[in-house]
């Protein structure tokens, strides 16, 4: 691939917001901000546009993306059926991070959808990508802005990390609030059911539709993140209980350089084989928050290890647990 100069946009000016627009319409690459996390957005009705995205990622063509709308009055556009679930869920929770996987309409999107028949649509909240998409009058297609399977980015520095060169710009809209991918629901078969955790927990679902929603522990829908090792930092990591956290810092020999996440530890009492420590928040939302952006930052502490204090394990932290992981590739220890 070529490289390519990347430009910083910010947000904040009109004449960089009008550059960003232009660029999505010429069919360029353009990182914007959500309120999950920054998406590489393109396009969705340009082909050559969307296919651009998974080659600057180096993520397979056949593994979906989400399209992101102006309005839940656009669905009809994209979907061959929306059902009445849809509309309720859309009500209840758009613009927010919610993914509605819906029956595709065969003559939109083949290429955001990898090819299958389904599609997943959301209408995001953040300001600067609603203006951008009631620009457009479309829909983007964005995942998250890194390379395949890396750690996703949270803010406009942590794009350019990953991408710079690779895309055409970075539109800088702050730091995303939620932190973690969307909740994706599939709506294609008789009764919904959680295909990827998120911020709208079983709960918040079921106390709109008024009925069961399934939340399997593992299914066959292809979607957006779902692959066993992704969200990944260059640094190994490692998820503890906390007691095994506390005795394997006790048994490492001194030469061992630890990057630390945890909830609860004395810093005093931490051993000096702990290069960089960070306490994360311990309310669900704050700590979703800090997650990627603390990956970040331990990945980038010069550690041989990242090792993170297990999170509770309640259903409503089943998004964070999820993410942890994928990003861990299975490394976590039972309590």
């Amino acid at each position: 691939m070529t490289a390519l100069a990347t430009r910083l946009l910010d947000a904040a000016r009109p004449t960089d917001l009008d550059a960003a627009v232009d660029l999505l319409r010429a069919g360029r690459l353009v990182a914007v901000p959500t309120e999950t996390v920054y998406g590489l957005a393109a396009d969705a009705r340009q082909p050559a546009a969307v296919r651009a995205i998974f080659a600057a990622k180096g993520r397979p063509p056949d593994h979906p993306l989400i399209v992101h709308l102006a309005e839940a009055a656009a669905l009809p556009q994209w979907a061959s059926h929306v059902p009445a679930a849809a509309w309720r869920l859309a009500e209840a929770f758009w613009p927010g991070p919610l993914t509605l996987l819906l029956p595709r309409r065969p003559e939109v999107a083949a290429d955001a959808a990898g090819g299958r028949p389904s599609l997943g649509l959301r209408v995001p909240a953040h300001p600067v990508l609603r203006e951008v998409l009631q620009r457009l009058d479309g829909g983007l297609a964005a995942p998250s802005a890194n390379p395949y399977q890396r750690l996703s980015p949270t803010t406009a520095a942590q794009v350019l990390a990953g991408l710079d060169g690779r895309i055409d710009a970075v539109l800088d809209g702050g730091p995303c609030s939620v932190g973690l991918e969307s909740t994706i629901v599939d709506l294609t078969a008789d009764a919904p059911r959680i295909v990827r955790a998120g911020p709208i927990t079983r709960a918040a679902l079921e106390a709109v539709l008024g009925t069961p929603v399934a939340f399997p522990r593992a299914h066959a829908v292809a979607v957006s993140g779902n692959q066993a090792v992704h969200y990944r930092p260059r640094t190994p990591l490692r998820v503890l209980p906390r007691a095994e956290l506390e005795r394997r810092l006790a048994a490492l020999a001194p030469e061992a350089r630890i990057a630390l996440a945890h909830l609860d530890l004395d810093p005093a009492r931490l051993p000096p084989v702990v290069v960089q420590a960070v306490r994360m928040p311990g309310d669900k939302p704050g700590y979703a928050r800090a997650l990627y952006a603390t990956l970040h930052a331990l990945d980038a502490s010069g550690a041989d290890a990242i090792w993170l204090q297990q999170p509770p394990q309640d259903e409503d932290w089943r998004d964070v647990n999820d993410r942890l992981a994928r990003a861990a590739g299975g490394d976590i220890s039972a309590a």
